[in-house]
């Protein structure tokens, strides 16, 4: 496969609103050791490129200037000691900054398969919120069957996947959002969906037994409670 030298890729030109986006040229990155070049299919626009945009979240030490932290796309060249993937493979990934841009260079390890029945542009948004839910949930701790899970804010991304994934593995899912969210909430797994203006959860949830697992929101940070 024979790569440009060159892709094109949206700058931020001053911090501030959507409009301070520009297009803007770089050189084609290459990829390190245990890295894939993707070219993109689709980036994801999430919290962390909006408040980096308006200049209240500087990307960390080594990490690229170009916003875009979820993408979609299609392995086009593997560095050394990539063996998961091959070029040609269509993927969707959590990136280290890059994605708004045509290629963007990924550590392996952050790269998911596009799940069966979903397109590369929805799969674009899939990896920031599957790979929170599941750092803080699913991973090292019990998540079995019959437990109850109690998820904040369930009609958000993070809301939303949480509820996916808890009843996918058998857990009672309830969750606290708005009157009008209910019956997404109820659509997407949730055994309970309360409406936390009119509603006591802890009332609710003591009744059914109390929670094994509670998942809250706030201000960008992700609590789990046991």
């Amino acid at each position: 496969m024979t790569l440009p030298e060159t892709m094109r890729t949206i700058e931020i030109r001053e911090h501030g609103g959507p409009d301070v986006l520009e297009a803007g040229e770089r050189s084609l990155p290459k990829p390190a050791a245990g890295e894939v070049l993707v070219k993109i299919i689709a980036a994801g626009v999430n919290g962390p490129d909006i408040v980096q945009r308006r200049g209240h979240y500087p990307p960390p030490t080594g990490a690229s200037d170009l916003l875009g932290l979820e993408v979609s796309g299609e392995v086009v060249a593997l560095g050394e000691a990539v063996e998961r993937w091959k070029v040609g493979d269509q993927i969707c990934a959590l990136t280290n900054g890059g994605g708004y841009a045509q290629y963007v260079t990924i550590p392996a390890d952050q790269c998911l398969p596009i799940p069966e029945e979903v397109s590369p542009v929805d799969a674009a948004g899939l990896c920031e919120t599957l790979f929170t839910v599941w750092s803080n949930f699913f991973t090292n701790h019990a998540a079995d069957k019959g437990l109850l899970f109690l998820v904040h804010g369930g009609a958000g991304g993070i809301g939303s996947t949480a509820i996916q994934l808890g009843a996918a593995v058998g857990m009672r899912v309830f969750t606290t959002c708005s009157a009008d969210d209910k019956a997404f909430c109820e659509s997407l797994g949730a055994a309970c969906a309360i409406d936390y203006l009119e509603e006591d959860f802890v009332e609710i949830v003591k009744a059914a037994g109390g929670a094994n697992q509670i998942l809250a929101i706030r201000r960008g940070v992700t609590w789990r409670a046991t």
